[in-house]
């Protein structure tokens, strides 16, 4: 009688990591830890009026810009299926020539 309960429970433990795989992608998808936009970037006001139609859903750029403070940033964007744009990362790049 122990192998129909070791099914069930089995069974269930697949029924929860399922559903906390399927929690993570629907948190991430919508609003997940990425940058807000700051002057200066792609996204900053709206997405582009234009749209990136020729490269793949999923690719990825970099933009780089001096911010309002004179700092050098990085942002690295990702092309989504509706073919607007994912700010996802950003880096302040330092100039090894100021003391």
């Amino acid at each position: 009688m122990t192998c129909p309960d070791r099914r069930a429970k089995g069974v269930a433990a697949l029924i929860c990591i399922g559903a906390l795989c399927i929690a993570g992608c629907t948190a991430s998808a919508g609003g997940g830890n990425y940058p807000d936009p700051i002057p200066g970037s792609i996204t900053y006001g709206g997405q582009p009026r234009t749209k990136l139609t020729k490269s793949p859903v999923g690719s990825w750029f970099h933009h780089r810009f001096t911010d309002q403070f004179g700092r050098t940033v990085q942002e690295t964007y990702v092309i989504q299926p509706d073919r607007s744009l994912l700010l996802t990362n950003r880096v302040i790049l330092e100039d090894f020539f100021d003391d």
